[in-house]
C-alpha cells in the first residue's frame, strides 16, 4: 500500500491505511506500506517503510504533507524492486506524492483509492492531461463516496466502485462514558480547529443563541492547534463554558464521542466522506452536522443525525437545542445510527476491497518496475 501523506500527521487517509493494513496482516497477508515520515526514528510499525521527510503544500482547503522528488522517487523504486508484490494499492494517486510516483514507476496489478471530493477543483482540471495516463494505468479504482466518484468522473472521465472508509467497531463499542465530558448539556467538536473549513467559527458564533436555551452548556474542543487567539476572540461570559482538550489518542477520541451529549460537525466543505461521523455513530453519539453533500450522504439525509444549513449560525443553534431537549427523538435516531454504523466495520469494508484485489489480480502477473520510469520527462514535455 502507498500512503501519500505524512504518516506521523493525524489524518483520515493515514488511519484508513493503517487499520486496513492491520486487518489484512491479522488474516495472514504480507503487507508493506510506504509513506512520507517526518521522524524515521519514531517509526513503530514493522511493516512501514519511510520514503523520506514530507513537505507541506496547500491542497483541497487544507495543508497536505507530501513527498515528491528525486529522493522519494528513488525510495519508491527501491521498495518496488526489492519486494515481490502481487499488487499495489495506491491511495490518492492524483496527488503529487508517493502514489503518483509508484504508479509511474510500476506495472502490473494496481488498485487506486480516491479519497477527494471536489468536482470543481481547478488544480485537478489543470493537471488532467498529465494525470490521465497515470489514472489509466490503474487496474481498478475505488472511490470512498459518491462525491469522490463524481470527482473522478468529471476530471478523468473514468469510473470507480464506491467503498467507504472503514472503522474499528470494537474500539467504539468498548468506549467508556467519562464524567468530565458527560454533563447534561455538553457539546463536542473534534478536528484541526484552526482550519476554517472545519467550521469551529460557525459553532462559536452560535453559542449566544445556544446559551439562551441551554445556560449550563459546556463546549469541549478536541484537536491540534493553538487555542489562545480563539479564546481571546470569544466574549468573556462564554469562556468558562469552553475547554480546549488538545489532541486526543484514538482511545480517548472514542470515549469523547461516547460521552458528549451532542457531537457537532460544522464543516463548511472540502470533505469527501466524513469518517468522523461514522465513528460518532458507532460510539452512540447524537450528531448535529452541516448539510454538505458528504455528511448528508453518511447521515442518510437526516435519518441518522440532525443536519443544519451549512454556515447558518441560527440553523446550527436550533439543531443543537432540539437534540439536547428532545431526548426521546434523539435516542431513536441514535439507535438507528448505531445500527447503520455496522456497515463501516472492517469486516465489511475490507471484504469489499479484497474483492477488488481479486479482480485486479485476475491478470495473473505480479508487480514490477516499468520500462520507462522518468516522471520528470512527462512534465518537461508538457511545459
Amino acid at each position: 500500500m502507498v500512503c501519500p501523506y505524512g504518516w506521523d500527521t493525524p489524518g483520515g487517509v493515514q488511519i484508513h491505511i493503517k487499520e486496513l493494513a492491520e486487518y489484512f496482516i491479522r488474516r495472514g497477508h504480507d503487507v508493506s506500506v510506504i509513506a512520507p515520515v517526518s521522524d524515521e526514528n519514531a517509526v513503530v510499525e514493522p511493516w512501514l517503510v519511510s520514503a523520506g521527510r514530507p513537505l507541506s503544500v496547500p491542497f483541497n482547503g487544507s495543508v497536505a504533507r507530501v513527498a515528491f522528488g528525486p529522493v522519494a522517487t528513488s525510495r519508491v523504486r527501491q521498495w518496488i524492486a526489492s519486494n515481490n508484490f502481487d499488487l499495489l494499492h495506491l491511495h490518492q494517486p492524483e496527488v503529487p506524492s508517493l502514489s503518483l510516483l509508484a504508479c509511474w514507476a510500476a506495472e502490473g496489478p494496481m488498485v487506486g483509492t480516491f479519497h477527494t471530493a471536489s468536482p470543481k477543483q481547478r488544480t485537478l482540471a489543470a493537471a488532467g492531461p498529465i494525470l490521465e495516463p497515470i489514472i489509466e494505468k490503474l487496474t481498478a479504482r475505488i472511490a470512498v463516496s459518491e462525491m469522490a466518484r463524481t470527482t473522478l468522473r468529471e476530471h478523468f472521465q473514468t469510473d470507480a466502485v464506491v467503498i467507504p472508509n472503514g472503522i474499528d467497531l470494537s474500539k467504539y463499542s468498548g468506549a467508556k462514558r467519562r464524567e468530565e465530558w458527560a454533563s447534561a448539556q455538553s457539546i463536542g467538536f473534534l478536528g484541526r480547529f484552526e482550519e476554517p473549513r472545519k467550521g469551529l467559527e460557525v459553532l462559536l458564533a452560535a453559542l449566544p443563541m445556544i446559551s439562551k436555551s441551554l445556560p449550563a452548556f459546556q463546549l469541549f474542543v478536541a484537536g491540534p492547534g493553538n487555542p489562545e487567539p480563539i479564546l481571546k476572540s470569544i466574549p468573556s461570559q462564554y469562556r468558562s463554558h469552553i475547554t480546549f482538550l488538545g489532541r486526543l489518542t484514538e482511545s480517548e477520541k472514542a470515549d469523547f464521542l461516547r460521552s458528549v451529549t451532542v457531537y457537532v460537525a460544522p464543516n463548511t466543505g472540502g470533505e469527501s466522506f466524513g469518517i468522523i461521523l461514522t465513528e460518532a455513530m458507532a460510539a452512540g453519539a447524537a450528531i448535529v452536522a452541516s448539510d454538505i453533500p458528504a455528511f448528508a450522504e453518511v447521515l442518510s439525509h437526516g435519518e441518522l443525525g440532525t443536519l443544519f444549513a451549512t454556515g447558518d449560525v441560527n440553523s446550527l443553534a436550533k439543531a443543537v437545542i432540539n437534540v439536547v431537549q428532545n431526548k426521546a427523538l434523539t435516542e431513536e435516531i441514535t439507535a438507528k445510527a448505531l445500527d447503520a454504523a455496522q456497515r463501516y466495520g472492517w469486516e465489511s469494508v475490507a471484504t469489499e476491497i479484497a474483492d477488488v484485489y481479486e479482480l485486479a489480480l485476475s491478470s495473473g502477473r505480479g508487480v514490477s518496475l516499468a520500462s520507462e520510469n522518468r516522471p520528470w520527462k512527462r512534465f518537461r514535455s508538457n511545459e
